[in-house]
């Protein structure tokens, strides 16, 4: 697994502090509610690019097919919260992703090609988390996220791959910006335990 996990570790910044690992641990009906959700949001942000980007065939054959797993993903992690008699319920997002999206240029293509670059972060920080705070778990969690692993790490190549894509220079730079940006948001203090939240602060709110 550490073969098929080292582009991931090579293209982060940094890996997930053991903190946020204590302090996801302390409360595992909030990390299923939020992954839920991130499964969810993930797909959406697929679709939303699939109807922007309509003209781009690439784009509508690699997002169609992963926001069909996103939100498969979503179902499932709907059902183990089921048989687990948890609630959904709302819970405010982090600061990582809108962190993140305010650095995305604003005129084309460059805003694509950062959006892209976003996405393939977002679903790098997801992957590496899973296998960060799967041998915590309990059997079943530990198996279902270690299930997660592949196709989150395919996700993250074909965001990667799309962006070089439509770019018309290479996205080198811009990924060593994003970089830099996405391994300050993990490693500083973060008032909310979330699945792509900072380092927990003493203040930390889980709600």
């Amino acid at each position: 697994m550490s073969d098929f996990l080292q582009p991931i570790y090579e293209f982060l910044g940094c890996t997930t502090p053991q903190a946020w690992i204590d302090a996801m641990l302390q409360d595992i009906p909030l990390m299923l509610q939020d992954h839920a959700n991130c499964e969810k949001k993930a797909a959406g942000t697929a679709v939303n690019l699939l109807f922007r980007y309509n003209d781009k065939l690439p784009i509508q054959e690699q997002l169609a097919q992963l926001a069909r797993e996103e939100l498969l993903h979503y179902e499932q992690v709907m059902e183990i919260m089921a048989k687990r008699g948890l609630p959904y319920m709302p819970v405010t997002p982090a600061r990582y992703a809108g962190g993140l999206r305010k650095h995305v240029r604003t005129y084309e293509p460059e805003h694509l090609v950062d959006v892209l670059i976003v996405g393939a972060f977002v679903e790098a920080r997801s992957c590496e988390r899973f296998a960060a705070i799967a041998p915590y778990l309990d059997d079943e969690l530990k198996r279902f996220y270690t299930f997660l692993l592949k196709s989150e790490a395919r996700h993250f190549q074909d965001y990667l791959n799309l962006a070089r894509l439509y770019s018309p220079i290479d996205i080198s730079e811009r990924v060593a910006f994003f970089k830099e940006k996405e391994a300050e948001l993990i490693l500083s203090p973060d008032n909310q335990i979330r699945f792509h939240s900072g380092v927990p602060s003493q203040k930390k709110s889980t709600h």
